[in-house]
C-alpha cells in the first residue's frame, strides 16, 4: 500500500474515532441528561432509557447490527467498513463516557454545547465519508423499495417520527430546545464539510482595471483573473477582474479600489473555502 494511503486510512480511522467520541459525549453529557431527543437511533435509545433503564450504547448496537445486516444484503455492502467501525466504536464510546456527570443543568446552555460537540463530532466522521449508522442507514435500505422517495426525505420522516416520541415523554419544552440543538449540529456540520478556511471574492468592473490590477498585486500580494464581460445596456465589452482575498484583506482591497477609480463597481461575495497553490489565508 502507497505511503499516502496509508496515511489517508491512519487520518480517516483517527477522525472516526475522535468523532464518534465527542458525539457521545455530547449525547451522555447533554441529550440524555437533559432529556432532549434530536432523532436518529440514539434519539430513540435516549426515549428507551427513560421509559426502562436500557443503556443507550445497547439500543444503539440493538438497532444498527440488524440495519448493517439488512444493508449489505440489500444494497450489496456499499456501507462500507469504516461505517461498521463508526457504528461500533460509537457503542463503546457511549458505554465509556455514559457515567460522566453533566457540566450544566441549564437547558439552553446544554443544547447549544451539545450541537456544537455533535455537529463537530458527525462532521468529522463525515470528513472521514463514514457514517454512524441509524436513520441515514435505514432510509437508504427503505429507498431501495420505494423510489420515488429520496433518502433526505425518508430521513426527515424517521427523525420526525422520533422527535415525536420524545415529544410525548419529555414534552414540548425539551423539545423545543432539541431543535435548537439540530439547527447548530446542522450548522456545526457545516462549516467543517465546507471548510473554515474563509475568505472573500471580490468582482471589479472599472475602466481602469490594468491600474487598479497592477496596484492589487503590488501592493496585496493576490493574483487576479480577468473575465470576460458586456455591459448589457451600453453593449460595450468589459474586464470584470476576480480577486480572492483572507478576510482582514478585504478592507484594503477596496480602499485599493477606491484610489484608483472611485466609480469603480466592487461586489464582495463569501468564499466558505480556497483551494489551490499559492493561496493562503492570512
Amino acid at each position: 500500500m502507497p505511503i499516502i494511503n496509508k496515511r489517508s486510512f491512519l487520518i480517516d480511522y483517527l477522525l472516526i474515532i475522535v468523532g464518534t467520541t465527542l458525539l457521545a459525549l455530547a449525547i451522555n453529557m447533554f441529550f440524555d441528561k437533559l432529556g432532549m431527543v434530536i432523532g436518529g437511533v440514539t434519539g430513540i435509545a435516549i426515549v428507551l432509557k427513560e421509559l426502562t433503564q436500557i443503556p443507550i450504547w445497547a439500543t444503539n448496537l440493538v438497532f444498527n447490527i440488524p440495519l448493517f445486516v439488512i444493508g449489505v444484503s440489500v444494497k450489496g455492502g456499499t456501507f462500507g467498513k469504516k461505517s461498521i467501525f463508526a457504528t461500533l466504536y460509537l457503542s463503546l464510546a457511549l458505554f465509556l463516557t455514559e457515567n460522566i456527570p453533566p457540566i450544566t443543568q441549564d437547558i439552553l446552555l446544554g443544547g447549544i454545547f451539545g450541537g456544537v460537540l455533535a455537529g463537530l463530532g458527525l462532521g468529522m466522521v463525515f470528513l472521514a465519508r463514514a457514517t454512524t449508522g441509524g436513520t441515514d442507514m435505514a432510509a437508504s435500505i427503505i429507498q431501495h423499495y420505494f423510489k420515488y422517495l429520496s433518502v433526505a426525505k425518508i430521513m426527515m420522516l424517521l427523525d420526525g417520527i422520533i422527535i415525536g416520541f420524545g415529544f410525548y415523554v419529555f414534552g414540548p419544552e425539551k423539545t423545543l430546545y432539541a431543535l435548537i440543538s439540530i439547527f447548530i449540529t446542522i450548522k456545526v456540520i457545516d462549516a467543517l464539510l465546507e471548510g473554515l478556511q474563509f475568505a472573500k471574492a471580490a468582482f471589479i468592473i472599472s475602466e481602469k482595471e490594468d491600474e487598479i490590477s497592477a496596484a492589487i498585486l503590488g501592493q496585496l500580494d493576490r493574483g487576479l483573473t480577468g473575465l470576460n464581460g458586456t455591459g448589457m445596456y451600453t453593449g460595450n465589452a468589459k474586464k470584470v477582474l476576480l480577486c480572492v482575498v483572507s478576510q482582514r484583506q478585504i478592507i484594503q482591497l477596496k480602499d485599493i479600489v477606491k484610489s484608483v477609480d472611485k466609480n469603480a463597481f466592487v461586489i464582495v461575495a463569501d468564499v466558505r473555502e480556497v483551494l489551490g497553490e499559492g493561496f493562503l489565508v492570512e
